[in-house]
Parts: C-alpha cells; sequence; structure tokens
C-alpha cells in the first residue's frame, strides 16, 4: 500500500497546489462529476481488457482505475488510512459465507 499512500498524497498535493499541464489538477479543477465520469470508464476499460483475456492490458486499466479511485479519495476527503481499515475488517470475515434469502417464485 505504499505506493498507493505515495500517490495519494501526489494527489493531495495537486488539489492544494496547482502545477501547470497537470492532468490531477485538471481533474480536481473540473470537479466531481470529471472525476466520477473518468472511474467509471476506467472500470469499462478495466472490464474490457479482463474479457478480452489480455492481463498486461488489464493491469495497466486497473492502475488508470486505481489513480482516478485515489483523485476521488482525495475530492472526497476519505483517506488511505480509512480505506484499509474497512478492508483489514473484511480481511479478517474470510471465509464467512454470508446466506442469501431463496424466494420461493412459485407463489
Amino acid at each position: 500500500m505504499d505506493v498507493v499512500k505515495g500517490l495519494y498524497e501526489v494527489a493531495k498535493q495537486r488539489k492544494e497546489t496547482k502545477q501547470e499541464g497537470s492532468y490531477t489538477c485538471y481533474l480536481f479543477e473540473q470537479g466531481l462529476d470529471k472525476i466520477l465520469k473518468k472511474c467509471g470508464e476506467e472500470c469499462s476499460e478495466v472490464i474490457i481488457a479482463a474479457k478480452n483475456g489480455n492481463n498486461e492490458d488489464t493491469a495497466n486499466e486497473i492502475c488508470d482505475l486505481l489513480y482516478h479511485l485515489i483523485v476521488m479519495m482525495v475530492q472526497a476527503g476519505i483517506s488511505v488510512e480509512e480505506v484499509e481499515g474497512i478492508l483489514e475488517e473484511r480481511r479478517q470475515k474470510i471465509g464467512n459465507l454470508k446466506t442469501f434469502h431463496v424466494s420461493d417464485h412459485n407463489t
């Protein structure tokens, strides 16, 4: 997660101090709607790359998605530590299968 924390810090700096020619600064200037649109686009690209079975393309698209999610986190004020905490809670629950409600579609 050190890489994610490093990228988060860079994004936070770009939000605080505008830098000419910075794509990250551009995203912050455009606002949340633009950032979310890019997250959606990148998510779709991950899905398409994975479906095509090219791991290199998929890995690159995952990186693009993670970057845009980091920008969204900075915009929303969500820290890496907050996300890590939730992930750690979920990691500790591994093996606990959820029970799903079964509906009787014949009634």
